[in-house]
């Protein structure tokens, strides 16, 4: 594995979980995410971890097709590591989240490490008009629904993607179980370092964005994976900068965009994904951190490089 005092700066830049009446600017068409991705690389980003949304009513989706209108652009306009989401959206089947990585054949690709509950439902209560008549039933079937990733769902990415394309893995940890299934699979000779694991923190239904939280999680990955993995975090909402500032403290990573939070500051949109990226650069400055570029977290992580994908 690389040794690296760098920090990774992941920026995630639509996801799955915002919808188009929460933000003016959330980014939905394919234009859109490939300016947002472009900004964001400038910006520092090293790693851009992508979803696609429907271009008409910014509905997510995981069609390929969708994917083949913004991920060759993205590529040839900055050199940052494309990230393509395994999760997809509540609901999608397998074949669906699926789908665009197998076309993509992608350098990294995130991997939700365990089933949970993934609770929306309260912000559909606090959305006085919705844009799309999509939206509100997408947020309240979270109270009724369970993000699904059992072992044989992460054995099937991990065998189709991993084995078949030599793509690796963002794995996603929103419980501290989902480090020790992580760990099962290192065991059963599935994975090889180094393993690029993001702490969730902040998501209803998985540990929460409290401080001994990120503290616990970071000391029970290294516990677990010791030199053999890279930690970073993202904070959902409100808590995005106070987790990442402790997770870079930690000797961690770090990860924004609208994905994860909408806001910039308190009660300030972010306007940009460009904008978190810049906040939270500044501020790892200020501590004194470098900041790797997308070639340095390429060879942090072990990747397969950006000329040998399939797009």
């Amino acid at each position: 594995m690389v040794k690296s005092n760098k920090i990774i700066i992941s920026c995630a830049v639509t996801g799955s979980v915002h919808t188009p009446s929460m933000s003016p600017f959330l980014p939905l068409t394919p234009r859109q995410i490939i300016e947002e991705s472009v900004a964001a690389a400038e910006a520092g980003a090293a790693v851009l971890h992508l979803h696609a949304r429907d271009p008409e009513t910014g509905a997510p989706t995981a069609k390929a097709e969708v994917f083949k209108e913004f991920l060759p652009s993205i590529k040839q306009n900055c050199d940052a590591v494309i990230n393509i989401t395994t999760g997809g959206s509540l609901g999608m089947t397998m074949d669906e989240r699926l789908e665009a990585a197998n076309w993509a054949q992608p350098e990294l690709c995130s991997l939700n490490m365990g089933s949970m509950n993934f609770g929306l439902f309260p912000a559909a209560e606090k959305i006085p008009e919705f844009k799309h008549s999509w939206e509100k039933p997408f947020l309240e079937r979270t109270k009724d629904s369970i993000m699904s990733n059992t072992f044989g769902q992460i054995e099937r990415v991990i065998r189709e993607l991993g084995d078949g394309y030599g793509t690796r893995f963002e794995f996603e940890c929103y419980d501290i179980g989902h480090l020790h299934t992580l760990r099962w699979f290192v065991d059963q000779g599935m994975l090889k370092p180094p393993y690029f694991i993001q702490g969730i923190f902040g998501v209803l239904g998985g540990l929460a964005a409290k401080p001994d939280h990120v503290v616990y999680m970071r000391r029970l990955a290294q516990d677990l994976f010791g030199d053999d993995h890279l930690f970073s975090a993202l904070g959902a909402g409100r808590h995005q900068t106070a987790v990442l500032t402790l997770c870079a403290l930690l000797g961690g990573n770090v990860r924004v965009g609208l994905e994860d939070s909408l806001y910039l500051g308190r009660g300030e949109l972010a306007k940009s994904n460009a904008e978190q990226v810049h906040k939270i650069r500044r501020i790892l400055d200020e501590l004194g951190f470098e900041i790797a570029t997308p070639q340095e977290a390429r060879d942090i992580l072990s990747l397969k490089g950006g000329d040998r994908v399939g797009f």
